[in-house]
């Protein structure tokens, strides 16, 4: 993904993140059919864009605890 396709997202860390953070979160934005995820220590750095779906595959493995 091009940084000019995030360039105006609205990224945020997750409620669950540590408040400092100690720079390593990872924030994530919503796109129109995508969902745009970046390490906070490196803001300018490479950005995974995932679809919807997989977005909602991979919290429903949170959920279901698949991740230990």
């Amino acid at each position: 993904m091009r940084s000019s396709d995030v360039s105006h997202a609205n990224w945020r860390k997750s409620s669950r993140s540590n408040h400092g953070c100690e720079g390593d979160c990872v924030e994530v934005a919503g796109l129109h059919n995508e969902v745009a995820l970046r390490d906070s220590k490196n803001l300018s750095g490479p950005v995974l864009a995932i679809t919807r779906a997989e977005w909602r595959a991979f919290l429903g493995g949170i959920r279901a605890g698949e991740f230990g």
